[in-house]
């Protein structure tokens, strides 16, 4: 109890993000991976801000065929995390996450020669699944050498990653206002050096103890308040065999869906359904970025351990549930009315993010065998990475083909899915604690 009083406590400004960073859970490597991230999401926010553009007028793609391409690219996607998972439990993790770099590196530099699309297409998957797979290889490092303060570590990493985008976009901001060739040529080069120095970085760290663990207690040590005891340890369970967390999984995608109500769902239903400026679709992305940056620490230090998590989940119902009631309502009123809801959904849409962040990871370690985790998360991991190809096509094509009631729908949905999720994690949380204690009063074998 006091443990968790320390870290709230933390969390409410005696040690704020700056000293966070500074003194991180997992000491000097996460310092290192921090920074990694800091500077691979700098280079992601270049690239993600004049992709499309690059595309356009540079590669001379016409509309079908780069929609093409993002649509290969998110499929992609979705197989990197449990590629990665599947590789984490049988190479070292730090290997793993610089041959992504890597590989990341290599097909982004390609991408300044190639123009075909027949081989353009194949490129661009590769860099997606190096993205989604090195996402993954983050957290499994950052979960093994933050431990029971993984919740922590996620929070810096998410300000982090923000502050990376807001930086990055700001570059390509610069780089699109020239327009020339050389110049989105340099925002390419730009990313890529992020993937290089990223790869420099992370070999300066050490590889996290427990290969195929996430977080490795100490010997004899007990498990932490709200972790999932080890029922299943060294009998190869597999998570595409574990009904119960394929649940879980596939629960998760629509509790991720604050992603593309953000970046899709927001500016759309501002141009087509309200009186709203065009000029407020900025200002999304800024509130995003500021609120997450500021509050994150703070969100997760009133959620730590699973259990907290399942309350955050329920949250992010009804946050989701609001932000959708709002956005049904722009479309009804006047430019002040409309401006206002809008930004008020960004809010929202920002504070089920925040909820998100800390009830998806945090229940994705948790619900898992220890012994299994890496292999388990990567599987997990592929709910953002479903969301991220299907859900803007479920905002375009049902939601607001529907108007303000397919707003309205899609909240109820998420909601009444959201409390689903929190009653089938804690009785998946109940189920584990109670193999944990039956397998503990057992007998150790003679000899």
């Amino acid at each position: 109890m006091r443990r968790g009083g320390e870290i709230r406590r933390a969390g409410r400004g005696e040690a704020g993000l700056l000293a966070q960073l500074r003194r991180p859970p997992g000491g000097r490597d996460a310092r290192i991976m921090l920074l990694a991230q800091l500077l691979d999401r700098a280079g992601t926010g270049v690239w993600a801000a004049s992709s499309v553009l690059y595309f356009t007028f540079i590669v001379g793609l016409d509309a079908g065929r780069i929609g093409l391409l993002l649509g290969a690219a998110g499929v992609a996607g979705i197989a990197g995390s449990p590629l990665a998972g599947h590789l984490a439990d049988r190479f070292p993790v730090r290997a793993l996450l610089i041959g992504c770099h890597l590989v990341r590196l290599g097909t982004l530099c390609a991408l300044l020669v190639v123009t075909d699309f027949a081989v353009l297409l194949p490129v661009f998957a590769v860099t997606h699944l190096g993205d989604r797979a090195a996402k993954t290889l983050e957290m499994l490092f950052a979960t093994r050498v933050a431990g029971e303060r993984r919740a922590t570590y996620q929070a810096l990493s998410r300000s982090s990653a923000n502050a990376g985008y807001a930086l990055g976009a700001g570059l390509a901001a610069i780089g699109l206002a020239v327009g020339t060739r050389g110049a989105y040529q340099v925002l390419i080069l730009a990313n890529a050096l992020s993937f290089l120095v990223a790869a420099a970085l992370v070999w300066r760290t050490r590889e996290p103890r427990g290969r195929g663990l996430v977080a490795a207690p100490p010997v004899g040590a007990a498990p932490a308040e709200g972790a999932a005891p080890d029922p299943a340890a060294g009998s190869g369970t597999s998570a595409w065999r574990d009904r119960g967390y394929l649940r879980f999984v596939l629960l998760d995608i629509p509790m991720n869906l604050d992603d593309s109500i953000l970046g899709v769902g927001l500016p759309l239903w501002l141009v087509s359904h309200t009186t709203a400026p065009h000029a407020l679709i900025p200002a999304f992305l800024v509130v995003n970025t500021v609120l997450v940056v500021v509050l994150q620490l703070r969100v997760s230090a009133e959620f730590q351990g699973a259990r907290a998590a399942t309350r955050a989940v329920a949250l992010y119902g009804v946050t989701t549930l609001v932000c959708c009631v709002l956005l049904a309502a722009a479309a009804g009123g006047g430019i002040l009315l409309a401006s206002a809801a809008l930004l008020a959904a960004a809010v929202l849409a920002t504070a089920a993010e925040l909820m998100r962040s800390v009830s998806s990871w945090e229940l994705a370690v948790s619900l898992a065998p220890r012994e299994a985790r890496a292999s388990y998360l990567g599987v997990a991991g592929m709910a953002q990475s479903v969301q991220k190809a299907a859900g803007p096509l479920l905002l375009t094509g049902a939601v607001m083909t529907a108007g303000p009631a397919g707003w309205l729908a899609l909240g109820a949905a998420v909601a009444g899915l959201s409390l689903v999720q929190r009653r089938a994690s804690l009785r998946r949380l109940d189920d584990l604690r109670t193999a944990g204690e039956r397998a503990a009063a057992e007998p150790a074998p003679a000899g």
